[in-house]
This record gives structure tokens, C-alpha cells and sequence, in this order.
């Protein structure tokens, strides 16, 4: 007797798009379900685009929750791909019913930029793994690189897949349970982006509107150093966005990232916090950097100071990896500070906890 289509569709209801995270039967993905007395099974799921590059995911999880069906013997997966009727009906339904340009994101999602004066102070590494331990701790996040010219979120979480286009929808890419976009993924050959100021807004726009980012429960925003286009757009575009200002211990640093603090207030984010990075060299305690500089940008802008983190060389090895720290070096001592400051964003979550927390 053939194994029972509706267990086997059961089954199917626990396979989950790896960008989408939905069920394969909710975004209608099964083109066809077939089996035979002797326990043979074959499914076919209508990918996107051809040649998805996670076609070994829908491999494996289709071979453990179909073989565990009372009956099967085997299974076979096919792959065919959507028809553009298709795609503008997974574009629709994934929409929710909200019209094209419009801003994407769930109300109830939680904005964090990562905001620094200069460049040069880690601002992008910190982004990279704040976001890998937010995502460890249970919650979905997703990491926009708004910094166009300086793009290094690809390099740093080692993404090089191109996003999907479904009929004008943007799918990111996903590294691990990161939702990660940047222009860097479209750029050629690691090819400068030469654009003015409205084109600036207008990506960013486009990464806002035009992405399916899904349930989020935090987008980290990885900004561009200083007080740009970006920033004001951020502001217009996301009223409801929180700023994580970055600076290392140096009085340089620390100066300039008070306007860059000043300029996020401005535009109507709400200040999270202050990490002091590179505070010390691992090992030794020396302060290559001076110190002082995150106390003194906390008490002038009126903020707490959640973290010191220390200069480790297993932090930069991970980042050149294409690895958070986290899953690089999980018991190095860079790593406890970052899941312990990931704990005190979180603790900042608007209407939680409000006080200063304590210095790392």
C-alpha cells in the first residue's frame, strides 16, 4: 500500500524555506507530491531561481520529515522553478497585502544603528557580532549594512550569495539565522560605489521597502561613520530607531563621536548606549589607546556606558574568517563582553529597563 498523501503533506507543513522561514506549503512551493506501493515517494518544490544556492537544505529536510512517514522507503526531491505568476503571487502573499515601496518592517521590530564619529573604530565588527549574539540568545535579527561606500558586513559574516528577486521583492540572504543585506552584495569584484547623496537615500529606501525581511525582532543597522546623508535618511525613514554609539578610549575618538551621538538625537533616535572598543590588549591590560574616552562620551551626551570591550586578536581573525566571534573563539574573553553587552541591549528594549546598567 502507497504511503498516505495527507501524512506525507503533514510532513511537508515542517520544511521550511531556509530565507523565508515559512513552510514550503504556505508559500505553495510543492508543485507535485507522488508515491508508489513499493514506498517510493518523489516531491517537486518550485524554487525561486534556478540553481538556489540552498538547495542542500530543502534536501535534507524533506529526506527527514518525509522518510519519517509511516510507509516510506525512499525519497526522491525535484526541483522545478516559479513561473513569474508564481513569484508575483509569493510577492503578494508575503507582502501581507501592503502595497510596493513601502516600509517593510513589523511595527513591534526593534532598531539598533551602530553609530560612530570616524571610522576605524570597529563599528562594523561590533554590528557583525552584537547581531550574532542577539540571534544566540533566541531572538530573529537582521543586519542592514547602511554604509554604501564602505561596505564590510559581506566580507566580516562571510556572505557572498546574491539576494533573490521575486517579481520586484528582495530576499536576503541568510548566514545562519541572520537575514544580512548590503550593497556589497551586488557590488562586482569588490567595485567602489560612486554615488551622490539622493542615491544614498534612495538605496537605502529600496533596502527598506523592496526587502523581505520577515518577523524581525531587531534589525542592527551598521552606519556609516559620521553625520551624512545616511544618518538623516535613517531618521526619516525609521522615526522609531535607537543609536548604539561606538568610539575607542583616545579623546580623538570620543569628540568626534559626540556629534555623531548629537546628530542621532537630532533626527529623533533614542540613545541606547555607549561601547568603549578597544579599551585594553587581552593578556596584559595595557590601554594602547588611553582611556576614558567611553566614561567621558556617556556622561556628555547623558548616556550609560554598557561595555568596555578589550582589543583581541581573535576578534579580527573571526571577522577576516567571514565567522562571528562567537563561533570562532566562543570561550575567548572579547566574546563574554559582546554576549554580555547583547544582554544589556536587550535590557534597554524600549519600556524595559531603564537605569544605567553596569560597566563591562
Amino acid at each position: 500500500m502507497a504511503p498516505d498523501r495527507d501524512a506525507i503533506l503533514a510532513a511537508l507543513e515542517r520544511v521550511i524555506d531556509p530565507e523565508l522561514k515559512r513552510p514550503v506549503t504556505e508559500l505553495d512551493m510543492v508543485r507535485d507530491v507522488t508515491s508508489a506501493d513499493d514506498g517510493l515517494v518523489e516531491v517537486t518544490i518550485a524554487l525561486t531561481v534556478a540553481g538556489c544556492p540552498l538547495r542542500a537544505s530543502f534536501e535534507d529536510q524533506v529526506a527527514q520529515h518525509v522518510g519519517a512517514v509511516e510507509g516510506v522507503t525512499s525519497v526522491s526531491l525535484r526541483f522545478d522553478v516559479m513561473t513569474p505568476e508564481e513569484k508575483a503571487a509569493l510577492a503578494t502573499r508575503l507582502r501581507g497585502g501592503r502595497p510596493p515601496r513601502e516600509i517593510r518592517l513589523d511595527p513591534s521590530t526593534r532598531v539598533v544603528a551602530v553609530v560612530s564619529g570616524k571610522g576605524g573604530v570597529g563599528k562594523s565588527t561590533l554590528a557583525a557580532n552584537l547581531a550574532a549574539a542577539l540571534a544566540e540568545r533566541g531572538e530573529r535579527v537582521g543586519v542592514l549594512d547602511a554604509d554604501v561606500y564602505g561596505y564590510s558586513i559581506p566580507h566580516v559574516l562571510g556572505v557572498s550569495q546574491r539576494p533573490v528577486v521575486v517579481d520586484s521583492m528582495i530576499i536576503p540572504p541568510v548566514r545562519g539565522d541572520l537575514h544580512v543585506m548590503s550593497i556589497g552584495l551586488f557590488a562586482e569584484d569588490n567595485a567602489p560605489i560612486m554615488w551622490r547623496g539622493p542615491m544614498l537615500h534612495k538605496a537605502l529606501e529600496q533596502f527598506l521597502s523592496d526587502v523581505h525581511w520577515g518577523e524581525l525582532d531587531t534589525l542592527v543597522v551598521d552606519m556609516p561613520p559620521g553625520t551624512g546623508d545616511v544618518a538623516i535618511s535613517i531618521g526619516q525613514l525609521l522615526p522609531r530607531a535607537e543609536a548604539l554609539v561606538v568610539t575607542t578610549p583616545q579623546p580623538a575618538a570620543q569628540q568626534v563621536a559626540v556629534r555623531a551621538a548629537v546628530m542621532a538625537q537630532k533626527t529623533g533616535m533614542r540613545i541606547v548606549g555607549v561601547v568603549e572598543n578597544m579599551s585594553w590588549l587581552v593578556g596584559t591590560g595595557q590601554e594602547l589607546f588611553g582611556s576614558g574616552g567611553g566614561e567621558a562620551l556617556a556622561a556628555e551626551i547623558d548616556a550609560p556606558l554598557l561595555a568596555r570591550i578589550p582589543l583581541d586578536p581573535a576578534l579580527r581573525e573571526a571577522a577576516d574568517e567571514g565567522r562571528p566571534v562567537l563561533e570562532a573563539a566562543p570561550e575567548a574573553e572579547v566574546t563574554a563582553v559582546i554576549r554580555a553587552l547583547a544582554e544589556s541591549v536587550r535590557a534597554r528594549r524600549p519600556g524595559g529597563i531603564r537605569k544605567a546598567l553596569t560597566v563591562l
